[in-house]
């Protein structure tokens, strides 16, 4: 197995599932298990025995691998700087192994078959993929500057279709050129940190294919998660396209837009992408954004930036539903962190992170304390 060398490098000291000052539980899994082997120091050593044929391949240990979110906490806060930067690379080699074996849970299994037929987890015709644009005006990618890819949450799921309308007509009002992909095919992310390979490569290559032939060159994501593969992943596959976060790009304009005055403040706190935060390590665009809006003060949550709290959706998370939503789930936990500031607000950058704290939202019965808003949304309520 790849990385393999490194596992027994590890003596499980336990920062990987903590924030930077120690008060918490960072590791999305461990949070919600509170198993020693759903902790990343846990998996090294689980990772080890099983390679050592010590233990064997069970549906138990499938689902600790498979409930890893990839949220990058513990490359973050692991004290071996001679090999932090590979454990994440290390669980999905294990992930690997048992997609290689065929020994993976039902829920993940039936995950890479419905990307495999519809290139989407949705079931869903590709066709269908652009139905959010209706009645907004938006063309077809025709030569314009950038590419709008808006990937399968932000297509399909009726929370991220109302995310993506607030971002494109956002983009609009910026003067920004830009086209869509009626058609689209999924991004690939969350099946390459999956360790399915294969199907990662067939859905990153139809996607580079489909960029060369219209010409793209600029390509903004609506997701993090897409923005993370095609800036860092697609290269290796041939795909060296220019790709921004749609907050990337909005950062520079947002000054352009002309806000009526606002007399009452509304406190906002951020909830930070893993995938533009921690992977990709912006953590100011979003802010700088917000600090454009007239009346907004952004009030931060305990753990914010390098040290958040995964909502829980990565790793597949999103699709598969390995964690649950118990109430010890990070998307539960997140918004109880979240009205703790006191905010109105609980500004997000992510499809997946708004599906994910909004479903958490209700669950904790905090619909009438605190909303979940984009940060289109945001600037949209403002105009409005």
């Amino acid at each position: 197995m790849e990385h393999a060398e490194i596992l027994h490098r590890c003596f499980r000291c336990g920062y990987c599932k903590l924030p930077s000052n120690y008060q918490n539980l960072n590791c999305p899994s461990y949070l919600n298990y509170r198993f020693e082997t759903f902790s990343p120091g846990g998996r090294m050593w689980l990772l080890r025995a099983w390679l050592d044929q010590e233990i064997k391949t069970t549906p138990r240990l499938s689902e600790i691998f498979f409930s890893c979110t990839a949220c990058g906490n513990c490359v973050e806060q692991c004290v071996f700087t001679k090999f932090k930067d590979d454990l994440l690379n290390v669980f999905i080699a294990g992930s690997e192994e048992l997609v290689n074996q065929g020994a993976v849970p039902a829920r993940v299994s039936d995950y890479f078959k419905s990307l495999n037929l519809y290139g989407n987890p949705y079931k869903l015709s590709e066709a269908e993929s652009g139905r959010w644009a209706e009645g907004l005006g938006i063309e077809p990618y025709q030569g314009q500057e950038y590419l709008f890819y808006v990937g399968c949450a932000g297509s399909y799921d009726e929370q991220g279709q109302k995310m993506t309308r607030s971002v494109a007509t956002i983009l609009k009002k910026l003067g920004v050129s830009f086209g869509i992909i009626p058609k689209e095919t999924c991004d690939g992310n969350e099946v390459r940190t999956m360790g399915e390979k294969g199907l990662f490569e067939k859905l990153a290559r139809r996607n580079i294919d489909q960029f060369r032939e219209l010409g793209i060159q600029k390509v903004i994501t609506l997701s993090p998660h897409a923005y993370n593969i095609m800036k860092n992943w697609y290269p290796g596959l041939g795909g060296s396209f220019q790709v921004y976060h749609y907050s990337q790009v909005m950062v520079g304009l947002a000054g352009k837009i002309k806000y009526p005055g606002r007399k009452k403040e509304l406190l906002v706190t951020f909830h930070d992408p893993c995938y533009l935060g921690r992977h990709n390590k912006d953590y100011i665009s979003a802010r700088l954004i917000l600090n454009t809006i007239p009346g907004v003060r952004l009030v931060e949550m305990d753990r914010s930036m390098a040290d958040s709290l995964c909502c829980g959706g990565g790793g597949g998370n999103f699709f598969t539903d390995i964690l649950g939503a118990g109430p010890e789930s990070p998307a539960r936990v997140r918004v109880q962190e979240a009205k703790a500031t006191g905010a109105e607000i609980l500004s997000v950058a992510c499809p997946k992170c708004a599906k994910m704290l909004e479903d958490a939202l209700k669950a904790e019965g905090l619909e009438e304390k605190i909303r979940v808003m984009d940060l289109a949304e945001i600037m949209l309520s403002h105009l409005d």
